[in-house]
């Protein structure tokens, strides 16, 4: 494969142009030049000597992430800091640790930015940097999992490393956008480095005399990137929501050798996991329950097909393991789940539904043993990949996998991941003869430690990225034990989420549609004027100062000296009153308060009034048409209100039977 330059020295030639030049390399490496005036990119003849006019730049340059194009300027993204993650099959691996960003258009400054669009988009570009877990190595395809490398190791060895990524998991792709297409006319593969949104884990284990590596990594799809409450479910191309493939890799040397990194024994296992594959969305309204809200649009089910033969093309047969509650909020996902997977019945695709609150209620963990029995065969049938270094065929191959979700795709799914892995790994160890039939990993603490850690981890960083808080009943995977303590910090990151995905999330999900190219700038930099204007009104914008300054004031009426408990009655009277109007509507129009995403707005998901379902309509206002409820939603809300008249109730489900016999008119 070719070689990728692991160092770079910047110079700038004053206000003309940025040249890179590969460090420590023979006199026959070719710099890059990019042009700040015209943009032109291009690979200088070896031996160039630098112009008389270069100054150097005091940081060091591990690599190129890309090129982004926002109002004013086009921008480089470099990575000036690597944290040193482990070392995977002789290749080091590395995590992007600082960056820095370097205008083309000489008059823009990062530092101190003047038009307001584009110091947002510099701002939100940078919190995304910063935020995220970008992987990378110079020798090691961190997008492809280890089966495919090996089926494909003949027919990449003349390629460059971006040339064979996979193109879900080439999370930069869109920032090399522009070196890619001027290695049209000249090779610039040596400077177009993949990086990877995911985890990387790496420990060394020794059992019984053998010296083993025990490897976890876990690769994010660009495609439907987001966050947790604003990317949910299906697109129109079939990528889903969250979508994220978790390899473990186990390395075994032969029993008594030291190799150093020429293992005897290379084994991969891989899953899967991704939103359920509907047209569905959770809409915030500040309430700690959002609107579930299931789209029925004519391709639904043909969408789901895409998804899933895509599915069933890269990795073979599939398991879809539902998680999702059969009752209560979760009930309509499951059912339109099955629904649509037993209308398509495709002959490659089993689907097992597992009621995992049900079945793990009062803390009774252990009975996740109930799914591990039911996919037993379905695992033996898939297998894991397998080959020896002696040999030129592999021993096994994986032959499908299981993809696991629940709403999230995070704590549940956490949990049976890890299962599911555990499970592997102890046939996969006794197949090799490292461990008897009668042992197991939880048999010797120091590998148990080491795999739950892992898998804890690799849950809390998915999490993080998606959600906003570390992963939860992650107390189960770190300890094999469900604790009080573990409920204890449950109720904690629950909040953090709340908190988070109705108040900061909108400004995360820019992160996302800008870095993949969900969202590309206009030129005219006026024609974004929304991304920093409020367009609520003024009545709106002042309630939460008018629910806070009351509740100032209640709180310094409390310390107030009292002429007469007269004099205050009136006093508090007031601000009561201002406190709880100030909430209520707030509350009634809760949507306007949530920080929604602004680069790619969910009106239409929002505003959706055609067929499916949706439980409510919290958080619009007084006006906001009630057509679109269902029946089923009008049954089970009128149960809870047997206060209210039987008159405005039948008034109302004949309304809604009005509703649907037009929408299927």
């Amino acid at each position: 494969m070719k070689p990728l330059h692991q160092r770079l020295n910047l110079y700038y030639d004053d206000d003309q142009a940025y040249i890179f030049v590969p460090a420590g390399e023979s006199v026959s490496a070719q710099s890059l030049t990019i042009s700040r005036s015209t943009g032109d990119i291009f690979l200088n003849p070896p031996q160039t000597a630098l112009p008389n006019t270069a100054r150097r730049s005091g940081k060091p340059v591990y690599g190129i992430l890309g090129i982004i194009n926002l109002t004013l300027t086009e921008y480089i993204v470099i990575i000036s800091g690597r944290e040193h993650c482990g070392r995977l099959m002789g290749q080091e691996i590395y995590r992007a640790s600082d960056f820095e960003i370097l205008p083309l258009n000489p008059s823009v400054n990062v530092l101190n930015v003047q038009h307001p669009i584009e110091a947002h988009l510099l701002a939100i570009l940078k919190s995304h940097l910063d935020s995220g877990v970008f992987l990378f190595s110079y020798g090691w395809d961190m997008t492809r999992r280890l089966q495919v490398q090996w089926a494909n190791h003949a027919e990449d060895a003349a390629k460059a490393l971006w040339e064979v990524a996979d193109d879900r998991f080439f999370w930069n792709k869109y920032l090399q956008t522009r070196l890619i297409e001027a290695s049209v006319k000249q090779d610039l593969s040596s400077y177009i480095l993949p990086v990877i949104y995911g985890t990387f884990d790496i420990r060394p284990i020794t059992l019984h005399g053998t010296h083993m590596q025990l490897c976890l990594i876990s690769r994010r799809s660009r495609y439907r990137a987001g966050t947790r409450y604003f990317r949910r479910g299906i697109d129109e191309k079939g990528h889903v929501a969250n979508f994220n493939e978790s390899e473990q890799i186990l390395l075994v040397e032969s029993q008594g050798t030291t190799r150093g990194d020429d293992f005897a024994h290379k084994l991969s296992f891989v899953q899967i996991r991704g939103s359920v594959p509907l047209y569905w969305a959770e809409i915030n309204t500040l309430r700690y329950k959002p609107d579930l809200q299931i789209m029925e649009k004519q391709n639904s089910t043909e969408t789901m097909k895409t998804h899933l033969s895509a599915q069933v093309a890269t990795y073979g047969s599939q398991t879809l393991v539902n998680l999702v509650n059969h009752k209560g909020y979760e009930k309509p996902i499951k059912q339109g789940y099955e629904d649509h997977v037993n209308k398509l019945n495709l002959p490659q695709v089993r689907y097992q539904y597992f009621d995992f609150h049900t079945e793990c209620k009062n803390m009774r963990w252990d009975r996740i043993s109930v799914l591990i029995d039911l996919l037993k065969d379905d695992i033996k049938e898939k297998g894991y990949f397998h080959i020896h270094m002696d040999g030129s065929q592999p021993l096994k191959m994986q032959k499908g996998v299981v993809r696991t979700n629940c709403m999230d795709n995070l704590d549940r799914t956490n949990v049976v991941q890890a299962a599911l892995a555990k499970y592997t790994l102890n046939d996969q160890l006794q197949q090799l003869g490292v461990l008897t039939k009668e042992q197991g990993v939880d048999d010797f603490e120091s590998l148990s430690r080491d795999f739950r850690e892992m898998w804890a981890n690799h849950a809390d960083s998915i999490s993080t990225a998606y959600a906003g808080s570390g992963a939860l009943k992650s107390d189960f995977t770190r300890t094999n034990k469900r604790t009080r303590k573990g409920l204890l910090e449950d109720g904690v990151k629950s909040v953090l989420r709340y908190l988070k995905n109705n108040y900061f999330d909108g400004a995360r999900q820019d992160g996302f549609d800008l870095i993949t190219g969900n969202w590309t700038p206009s030129s005219n930099p006026s024609a974004a004027l929304s991304l920093v204007t409020d367009s609520r009104s003024i009545i709106l914008r002042a309630m939460p100062a008018v629910a806070s300054f009351s509740f100032f004031m209640i709180c310094a009426g409390l310390t107030l000296p009292r002429t007469s408990d007269y004099s205050l009655t009136y006093y508090f009277l007031l601000w009561i009153v201002l406190f709880f109007v100030s909430l209520e509507v707030i509350v009634m129009h809760g949507i306007d308060f949530v920080a929604w995403p602004r680069l790619v707005p969910l009106t239409d998901v929002i505003y959706y009034n055609g067929p499916g379902y949706r439980s409510a309509r919290h958080g619009m206002g007084v006006k906001m048409p009630i057509i679109g409820r269902t029946d089923a939603w009008f049954k089970s809300r009128r149960q809870k209100q047997r206060s209210k008249s039987v008159a405005i109730e039948k008034g109302d489900i004949a309304l809604t039977n009005l509703g649907n016999k037009k929408r299927m008119d």
